[in-house]
């Protein structure tokens, strides 16, 4: 890391493992990157544990490689998931995913967050022309067809011909800038901790839609598991302050003694569930990357991925930019990150939801179609694999199903309005189970 200077090309506001990752992609490039992060170098270094597990696909995977950070994970923290298994109730069937039917080695990696984030900063740390400046928050922003700028709380300006945002789902920047968003609170909330226990997971990440509660089981080495407990908010609390003990036999119970006993090791942390995803990604010199663009409902594990490949679509049309001499921040080259990842992340974003919303309503309806749901989704071959191919990210080179599902969407962002991608999902469910009705989304 060089020198601050008051001008640079990019300015990356926000320190997250989103912030960096994008900060990593464009450190090879002959251009002067600042980072701008409220916490301290010291944080950076040695994040404080938060209890949140990523599950990284196949195609996170050979990103993270491409850039060093995935060698830098200590390897007894990179969990295989080898098999899934979601459950609905207290029913004992199950849609069952198998690696080795797939034939892989995992369906994808359990890393803990606060180990990506590390791994990002000492690859960051290597590289001279990237400043990453901390203890310090943005005041202002401001941008105009030529370039932007940033005022600091210690009153000093930078300027740069890119301002991107990656500060959070609740990003202050998007709304400085005005670009609005949706955001859907579910008004439940998740209890994540560690736990071990005296049977073995086989390396099987469990999801049971219990009525009334949520319990996910996410495999890591060692008979550990990352237990994350989905409660309505008011009662998140009580689960948090829970004696270790009754907080102990409450999982064992709910888990009909699936993993034997269970123990909690260190912290439990409660994460209030809010989704959001930004309107527009993109301003007059100025982008949105990570949980600023989107962020996502954790149930299907895709947050980070989307994160990280939207920063690589970005990095990937600057390095092109570049490489021919043109404006790598020029509104026709911000409009195709835009619908490139409009075009996936909107799907995603309001099927998610979707999910959520049938497999937390307990009408008597909506519990027979999530049970026809998972029969149907276990039985029907084509769409299991669809479901498998999206989770799993295997052919990085491919088109997702996603971006094959959507291809024929309108190509200008403003027309993939909420109505029509909850269309184009729904035109994916069988009319038996369709929960128009049910879930009132």
């Amino acid at each position: 890391m060089s020198d601050q200077s008051s001008t640079y090309d990019v300015l990356i506001i926000g320190a997250g493992p989103a912030g960096l990752s994008f900060a990593r992609s464009l450190a090879d490039l002959p251009i002067r990157v600042a980072v701008i992060e409220r916490s301290s170098s010291s944080i950076l270094a040695d994040p404080p544990e938060d209890g949140r597990e990523i599950a990284l696909t196949h195609q996170s995977v050979e990103l993270m490689k491409a850039c060093g950070a995935w060698q830098r994970l200590p390897a007894e923290d990179v969990s295989p998931i080898e098999g899934a298994k979601v459950f609905d109730g207290d029913s004992s069937y199950s849609l069952d995913f198998d690696n080795e039917k797939e034939q892989l080695e995992a369906l994808g990696y359990l890393v803990p967050n606060h180990q990506i984030r590390k791994a990002y900063y000492e690859e960051l740390c290597q590289h001279d022309h990237v400043d990453i400046i901390t203890e310090t928050t943005v005041e202002e922003v401001s941008t105009d067809e030529h370039s932007g700028q940033i005022t600091l709380n210690n009153g000093a300006t930078l300027h740069a011909k890119l301002i991107v945002a990656a500060d959070t789902r609740f990003s202050e920047m998007r709304r400085k800038m005005g670009l609005s968003a949706t955001m859907r609170d579910f008004s439940r909330s998740a209890i994540v901790c560690r736990m071990e226990h005296s049977e073995s997971h086989q390396q099987n990440a469990f999801e049971c839609f219990h009525y009334g509660r949520t319990t996910a089981i996410l495999p890591m080495n060692g008979n550990r598991s990352s237990i994350v407990v989905t409660v309505n908010s008011r009662d998140a609390q009580h689960f948090a302050e829970m004696s270790e003990a009754e907080f102990n036999q409450n999982i064992e119970q709910q888990l009909n003694g699936l993993l034997g006993d269970m123990r909690l090791l260190g912290k439990r942390h409660v994460y209030p569930l809010v989704a959001v995803h930004a309107n527009q990604f993109v301003g007059r010199r100025f982008a949105l990357i990570g949980d600023a663009a989107v962020g996502m409902h954790p149930v299907t594990a895709h947050g980070f991925n989307l994160g990280l490949k939207g920063q690589a679509t970005l990095a990937k049309l600057m390095l092109n930019a570049i490489a021919e001499g043109e404006d790598f921040a020029s509104e026709e080259l911000l409009k195709a990150y835009e619908a490139e990842q409009m075009r996936t992340t909107r799907v995603i974003y309001y099927g998610t939801n979707l999910v959520v919303g049938l497999f937390t309503n307990e009408s008597t309806a909506a519990k027979l179609a999530r049970k026809a749901t998972l029969r149907l989704a276990n039985n029907i071959a084509p769409l299991k694999q669809l479901i498998t191919d999206s989770l799993t990210e295997k052919n990085p080179d491919k088109p997702s199903p996603i971006q094959e599902l959507t291809s024929h969407l309108p190509p200008v962002p403003e027309q993939l309005s909420p109505a029509t991608v909850k269309q184009k999902f729904e035109s994916l469910i069988p009319d038996a189970i369709k929960p128009r009705n049910i879930l009132g989304l």
